[in-house]
């Protein structure tokens, strides 16, 4: 096993944001539970935290790709898990994504699919629920999010999971796996928000900035999944923070797969976006 270290991984001071307030509200509150082309040879050939680095810009090359997306939080004996699957286009940094929230505690309540178009700098969600209009859009400048909306539209940004690991502090090939029929080599390590920030793209950096600011600790242990022509097919991160005095880790994962195909995103019109008060 291969290990490289940059730098030491460094805390910050202790910090509070409501987790996945657009989204998931009072689920947690309330105790909701959950319930191919020809692989090539994915060795390392070079610096593994290079590899790790160039994921933005491997991506990008590649254009687009479909992507499913999960993301699991739990706080005490209170876990919830929230899907969803579309598609992304890294050359515009835009997607748009159907994201599923879970059943309420009793297993009976159903909640409607929430359409996301992610864009550099903003969120749209519609059937957003709690007293939004039911044709009408939720607008959430990202930079303005204390997790620059890693963790608050319950799917982190694809391009975002990616410009994050432009941060790696420490990272260690642990050699290769089959990911859905492709032979992929598997990475894990710990990268550093702050640092992403500094190195991201024009287009991320701000929510990436905002995110550096609003978490407890800047430092995320990842596990990262490359093919052999070195894009990233499968990130998983953990965040952890401090919300309303208790600790909540989120476990965020973003697999990417059919790359190349056609990735549409309209933004609404401007009389479409819903003006008036959010409910949490």
């Amino acid at each position: 096993m291969v290990v490289h270290r940059y730098g030491r991984p460094h805390g910050r001071g202790s910090g509070a944001f409501a987790v996945t307030a657009v989204l998931v509200g009072s689920l947690v509150g309330a105790g909701a539970v959950t319930g191919c082309a020809a692989p090539e040879d994915p060795k390392p050939t070079g610096d593994p935290a290079l590899v790790v680095r160039n994921a933005a810009e491997v991506l990008t090359r590649a254009g687009t790709s479909k992507a499913t997306t999960s993301m699991e939080m739990a706080a005490g004996g209170t876990r919830v898990t929230i899907r969803g699957e579309g598609g992304y286009d890294f050359r515009r940094r835009t997607g748009r994504l159907q994201v599923v929230l879970p059943k309420d505690a009793a297993g009976t309540s159903e909640h409607r699919p929430i359409t996301e178009l992610l864009t550099p700098g903003a969120l749209y969600m519609k059937n957003r629920g709690a007293g939004v209009p039911a044709d009408k859009w939720v607008r959430v400048d990202t930079t303005t999010l204390d997790d620059g909306n890693l963790v608050t539209g319950g799917a982190t940004d694809p391009a975002a999971a990616a410009e994050l690991l432009r941060g790696v502090r420490e990272v260690a090939y642990l050699g290769e796996v089959d990911l859905a029929g492709v032979k992929v080599s598997h990475y894990r390590g710990v990268t550093d928000i702050a640092r992403a920030a500094r190195f991201a793209s024009p287009q991320l950096r701000g929510a990436l900035a905002a995110a550096a600011k609003g978490f407890a600790e800047d430092t995320v242990p990842f596990d990262a999944y490359f093919d052999g022509e070195g894009r990233l097919r499968k990130v998983r991160h953990q965040f952890s923070f401090s919300n309303r005095g208790r600790t909540v880790a989120v476990a965020s994962t973003t697999l990417l797969y059919g790359f190349g195909i056609p990735v549409e995103v309209t933004l609404p019109d401007r009389r479409d976006i819903y003006a008036g008060k959010i409910k949490a």
